[in-house]
């Protein structure tokens, strides 16, 4: 197993190399840069910049370099643990970066638990109940919650909670613990903030694991295995846990990785409409502005989670079907 775990390390490593060199890639495709797009703001305000203050500025954010080069100093940059400056917001990436991103770990980490805690025994009653009441309500709410985007969901939230409750429930934090220091009463305040964007962006991955764990777990419980260990006496709930679940539970171990990136990506438009200080909002406005740096790391960092919850997905199977460890 441990041979396994490094194997899949080393991949891990080339695959983030490999990634670092498409976002950077994608982040130069398209035509201009900021600065291309600082010119045209200062020129709808009526302000001219000379060549040489023009000049002067691609030679001090390196955007004179190839973009070889511009890959190579931003990937020594982050080695080294500086992620480059961010022109939109004139301050360095990295400072960004730990404003937003503590925020931004906790509401994907609270979603995530929230996600599977909720999703697979729902799966496990709507599949061992097939067919009844509770399972074709769970069936219609997962239809729901599939077809409803995240920030529509948020904006009918918001709409109710201040229309009939007079409660406002955007953002993290009240208006008078916004900007004060970390206090007993901030943190209830962040709490009783947090649930709505945990269950807006949590329904989607919730009802779309509760639809995998079902069939899984339905199609597990038709096979021969099953229908023996009932012959031989074994209590129902020994043979649940131990058979079916544990072999039907393989697909959302697997998912892990994806779950990571994608409940934070779901926290993009909902930052927006929420106003939540996530790094969601930040990677929307760093691409409306062409701010290479900012964005870039924001792409890398989504994607190296991509990657490390597939590693972490990788070891979870392993440990849990030892079938894996025989086929590594």
């Amino acid at each position: 197993m441990i041979s396994y775990i490094i194997k899949r390390i080393i991949y891990m490593s080339l695959i983030l190399f490999a990634i670092s060199i498409i976002s950077f890639i994608l982040i130069k495709a398209p035509p201009g840069d900021f600065l291309s797009t600082y010119i045209a703001q200062m020129e709808a305000t009526g302000t001219q910049l000379s060549q040489e203050h023009i000049k002067s500025l691609r030679t001090r954010y390196g955007l004179d370099q190839p973009t070889y080069i511009q890959y190579g100093r931003w990937m020594w940059q982050i080695f080294q643990g500086d992620f480059g400056w961010s022109f939109y917001w004139k301050r360095p990436v990295s400072e960004i970066l730990r404003e937003r991103l503590p925020f931004t770990v906790l509401l994907s980490l609270i979603t995530l638990i929230f996600t599977y805690a909720v999703a697979v025994p729902i799966g496990i009653y709507s599949a061992v109940k097939q067919y009844s009441i509770g399972d074709y309500g769970f069936t219609l709410m997962g239809f729901i919650g599939l077809a409803i985007p995240n920030f529509f969901l948020a904006l009918v939230l918001m709409y109710v909670f201040y229309k009939y409750f007079g409660i406002s429930i955007g953002g993290l934090f009240s208006r008078q613990y916004a900007r004060a220091s970390w206090s007993f009463g901030k943190i209830i305040d962040l709490i009783n903030h947090s649930w709505v964007p945990i269950i807006v962006v949590g329904t989607a991955g919730t009802a779309r694991i509760i639809r995998i764990l079902r069939a899984m777990l339905l199609d597990e419980l038709r096979k021969p295995y099953v229908q023996t260990a009932r012959a031989k006496g074994v209590a129902e709930r020994t043979l649940l846990f131990k058979y079916p679940v544990r072999v039907a539970i393989n697909p959302i171990l697997s998912t892990i990785g994806w779950q990571l990136p994608f409940i934070i990506s779901g926290f993009v438009i909902v930052a927006v409409v929420m106003d939540l200080p996530t790094i969601g909002s930040v990677l929307l406005t760093a691409l409306l502005a062409e701010d290479m740096y900012l964005a870039g790391s924001i792409i890398l960092l989504l994607s190296s989670l991509t990657v490390i919850g597939t590693l972490l997905s990788d070891i979870l199977l392993c440990i849990v079907d030892p079938r894996i460890r025989y086929y590594k």
